[in-house]
């Protein structure tokens, strides 16, 4: 009898040890969620990382770790945030808990612009998606080449989301508007400095079609004037370097005025585009 009563004693009190720990991490959990939903991310982060430790049953591995990689992205550190976004992976309950952490996965290898890795992710994800599934996955390759300033194949991609996206018609304008750094080359090789004039940069091409023009006539004149010496040199030393010095130029503005344009659109879409974004 004695027995008996001893072993009630000993179980309600392992069942009241074992609530009040509960209790106590429940009451963690909402101390560290108040943190998150303030932006206070990283104390946020050491508060979670303490319920972790303390939560031996691994009741809460999935939400935890999936809020920490969170709050590291919100602190934009996107290393750690996929570290933790990988654990939440592990202990997800199903496939479309899994998918979207892979998504999540995904949005910061575009942030980071791995590009490489993110068409990876999305390519594995596609040989198990649905049909609506398929549609994220374009959604997302499309800002992958967006992130990869490949506008024409962000273009493509988000075509086959909707025949009239926003993203897709956005697209396209920033192909439109960039210059062909083709184009600014072979025309600068035809007439120097028209290459900085395609690409609104008139000053420099003023300068380089008459420094060519000038050495050009100089090195001529003392051809013909049989000053053999002097026409390779000044041919050599001045003209030639001038002309190539045009055609680098002409390259570098076309780079340059399409790096402005490419994150002009990308601001844009930062501040003004009502759709989900990495």
């Amino acid at each position: 009898m004695i027995k008996s009563v001893i072993n009630i004693i000993l179980i309600l009190f392992c069942c009241t040890n074992f609530l009040s720990a509960q209790d106590e991490l429940s009451r963690q959990l909402n101390f560290a969620d108040n943190l998150f939903e303030e932006g206070l991310y990283f104390d946020a982060i050491t508060e979670y990382k303490r319920l972790l430790f303390f939560d031996e049953n691994k009741k809460y591995d999935f939400d935890i770790n999936y809020k920490i990689a969170v709050c590291y992205k919100k602190g934009a550190k996107f290393d750690e945030s996929i570290k933790y976004f990988s654990l939440a992976a592990l202990s997800a309950q199903n496939e479309e808990d899994k998918f979207e952490i892979n998504l999540q996965i995904v949005r910061l290898n575009i942030l980071r612009k791995t590009t490489g890795r993110s068409l990876q992710l999305l390519n594995d994800l596609e040989t198990k998606s649905n049909y609506s599934q398929k549609k994220e996955i374009n959604y997302w390759r499309g800002w992958t080449y967006m992130f990869d300033d490949k506008w024409d194949s962000a273009a493509v991609y988000f075509n086959m989301v909707d025949y009239d996206h926003e993203l897709k018609n956005i697209a396209n304008r920033v192909e439109n508007d960039k210059y062909s750094v083709t184009f600014a080359k072979v025309i600068s090789y035809i007439l120097p400095g028209s290459g900085q004039f395609y690409t609104g940069n008139y000053l420099s091409g003023i300068m380089s079609l008459g420094w060519t023009a000038i050495w050009g006539y100089l090195t001529a004149d003392a051809f013909i004037d049989e000053r053999v010496f002097d026409g390779f040199a000044i041919g050599d030393l001045l003209f030639l370097r001038f002309y190539r010095g045009n055609i680098q130029n002409a390259e570098k503005f076309a780079v340059q005025e399409n790096i402005k344009i490419s994150n002009k659109a990308l601001r844009y879409l930062q501040n003004n585009y009502k759709g989900i974004k990495p």
